[in-house]
């Protein structure tokens, strides 16, 4: 049964966290790109490029990443509960390295509820729909604020699952000698 929970707890990160992982990382510079276009096409025309097919196109790109971060961060849930049930049938479940490995995931699952999902959410509604005015802004743009903050959120995230990931494989004190 331990080899069948720690396949499932495998597979599950591989195809759960993996996908959030990417799409977060894309969500910034797709971002970035969504907002250039629509700057650029209003100041060439003098008019909004709101209703542009390209600005649709990084419109559609935008929620297509943030629908995959959601899904699969409701889907990578069940990471940590195979890891329980793993942890469990190894006998291990108060090893420092499984403690550590359950502190930086809830950690990384509270960046990427509490903060990269809400600032992913936020860019989407700041970003203007193909078929109204954008709001005139002042400063620099918030758009590009909100994506440099969701790059570095987005690190961090990463940064958790991959230290998690050389725990989870180097397990201090394990008895398989890797």
């Amino acid at each position: 049964m331990t080899k069948l929970f720690l396949s499932l707890h495998v597979l599950a990160a591989v195809l759960a966290i993996g996908p959030v992982a990417v799409a977060a990382s894309m969500f910034p510079a797709a971002l970035r790109r969504a907002t250039s276009a629509a700057s650029t096409g209003a100041a060439s025309t003098g008019a909004s490029a709101a209703g542009a097919p390209g600005d649709r196109d990084a419109l559609a790109n935008l929620r297509l990443l943030h629908r995959v971060c959601r899904v699969y961060a409701a889907v990578g849930t069940a990471v940590p509960v195979l890891g329980f049930f793993t942890a469990s049938s190894l006998g291990v479940l108060g090893s420092g390295w499984l403690i550590a490995s359950i502190v930086l995931t809830t950690a990384a699952a509270a960046v990427l509820a509490l903060l990269i999902l809400p600032g992913q959410d936020a860019a989407l509604i700041a970003l203007p729909e193909p078929e109204r005015e954008p709001v005139p802004e002042q400063g620099p743009a918030p758009a590009a604020r909100s994506a440099a903050r969701l790059a570095m959120l987005t690190g961090v995230f990463n940064l958790l699952w991959a230290t998690v990931t050389v725990l989870m494989i180097i397990r201090p004190g394990s008895t398989t000698g890797a």
